[in-house]
């Protein structure tokens, strides 16, 4: 498989991730499908590092695993802070931060 099997693969979830937050009411799938995009540029990460044949790729895969953790911990948590005071989590209902 050459490099561009992997990088088609990464479009294709990236689309479906970005479908996803675009479409869906509900907050959790929507982090679910943000957690989709960031694995879709790992992969594509991962993909040109072994096609060059260069480390920095894993490096910057690493940094983004990394930001995906810490947003899955906030968000996560301000999920359940939401869902304590407003018992949804539909996007269309939450106004929190209209002035």
């Amino acid at each position: 498989m050459g490099v561009e099997h992997y990088l088609v693969l990464s479009a294709m979830l990236f689309v479906v991730g970005a479908y996803g937050v675009i479409v869906r009411k509900n907050l959790i799938i929507v982090l679910m499908c943000l957690e989709l995009m960031l694995n879709s540029a790992n992969l594509a990460f991962v993909a040109f590092a072994r096609a060059l044949g260069d480390m920095t790729g894993h490096v910057f895969m690493i940094m983004s695993i990394t930001v995906a953790a810490a947003e899955v911990a906030v968000g996560l948590a301000l999920l359940v802070s939401i869902y304590s005071h407003r018992e949804s989590l539909d996007i269309d209902l939450l106004k929190l931060l209209k002035g």
